[in-house]
């Protein structure tokens, strides 16, 4: 069974994850309401170029195109019998793509939420959830991933059945929550809520942080509070939007540069991750920039909520609170609000986009 993931960590300082899956699939031609993941069988080549775009970046981990793969978001394409077949061609585009790479590449095995509410307010049990995770989990597996990744969550009961469904296949796995509401998950996770679930698992997961959000500057202030003191050998993730999302000409685009995510990769470093990528927006050349940023850059100590702010842009009141820091009276609730419904009008799928 490989351990990849594990064994590179042991070797190096940091590795850099891959970016968005939807934000490049659709500059090469996905339309909106379309599925991602039919493009494993329908159009392969063009999975593998964004992947092999990504690793040419520079990339140590490429996330399988299977985000919203479980049968729950496939039965909106009448797919949700084509699991099995669907997740493991994802695996094997990308075992293919790293492969080729000329250098150890990790290929994750991406599962997202059900798109589901969970009981007592929704309709999907923990015990249905677990199944569509694992089904999902042992394809991904098949297909010859290294790890499992968990990603996007924002209930921690869909996060614990995620977990439940990666576990029953053996491989390591990790785990991530997207925090775009005020500090907080949709469903009012913090970042201390989320590391105390990861650590009440054993297996624990090999690592967990933030992905997706409201932009990188929230996703650095959710950092200085997701690690707990008394556990500073955890592995944390960061891959934060690039930047901000707005329309323009009836598209969804980011506003962060390349020298922006540069600056987020450093201050993500800082922070204390170990794994750093990008999420909706973010290109190879992001990407690039990131690497580039990552191979020169001289440890400091954790940024204050102030130096966040200065060099990547303004955070959320809630983010401030989690961090220790005080309110900024310039970021009102109504402004809170206007980032909020513009993050929402992204699915809340960071693979989307």
């Amino acid at each position: 069974m490989s351990d990849l993931l594990r064994e590179l960590l042991d070797e190096r300082p940091w590795l850099m994850a891959d970016g968005a899956t939807g934000t490049n699939l659709f500059a090469m031609g996905l339309q909106t309401g379309d599925a991602p993941e039919m493009w494993n069988e329908e159009y392969p080549e063009r999975i593998e170029a964004f992947h092999a775009g990504m690793t040419g970046a520079g990339a140590d981990i490429i996330l399988t195109n299977s985000f919203g793969g479980s049968r729950h978001r496939l039965k909106l394409h009448k797919a949700q019998d084509r699991v099995t077949s669907i997740n493991a061609t994802a695996a094997r585009i990308a075992r293919r793509i790293a492969d080729k790479a000329g250098r150890p590449v990790v290929v994750a095995g991406s599962i997202g939420p059900t798109g589901e509410i969970m009981e007592p307010l929704g309709p999907l049990s923990f015990d249905d959830a677990v199944f569509a995770f694992s089904e999902q989990a042992a394809a991904l597996a098949e297909g010859g991933v290294d790890v499992l990744w968990i990603e996007t969550m924002s209930s921690l009961d869909e996060a614990r059945a995620a977990i439940e469904g990666a576990k029953t296949t053996g491989l390591p796995f990790c785990c991530t929550l997207s925090f775009d509401t005020n500090g907080r998950t949709m469903m009012g996770v913090t970042a201390a809520d989320f590391a105390a679930l990861c650590h009440s698992f054993s297996p624990a997961p090999l690592a967990y942080g933030a992905n997706c959000g409201v932009g990188a500057a929230e996703t650095i202030a959710v950092l200085t509070a997701m690690r707990p003191s008394e556990e500073p050998d955890d592995i944390i993730i960061a891959k934060g939007n690039c930047g901000i999302p707005y329309y323009h000409d009836g598209e969804i685009r980011y506003d962060g540069t390349p020298e922006l995510m540069a600056e987020y990769a450093r201050l993500a470093r800082d922070a204390g991750a170990r794994i750093i990528g990008g999420c909706c927006g973010t290109s190879p050349e992001h990407l690039r920039a990131i690497r580039t940023a990552l191979e020169a850059h001289e440890p400091a100590p954790p940024p204050t909520l102030d130096e966040i702010v200065a060099r990547l842009g303004q955070i959320s009141n809630g983010a401030r609170a989690l961090g220790g820091g005080l309110p900024d009276p310039l970021l009102t609730d109504s402004n809170n609000r206007r980032r909020n419904r513009r993050r929402r009008s992204t699915d809340a799928d960071d693979a989307a986009f």
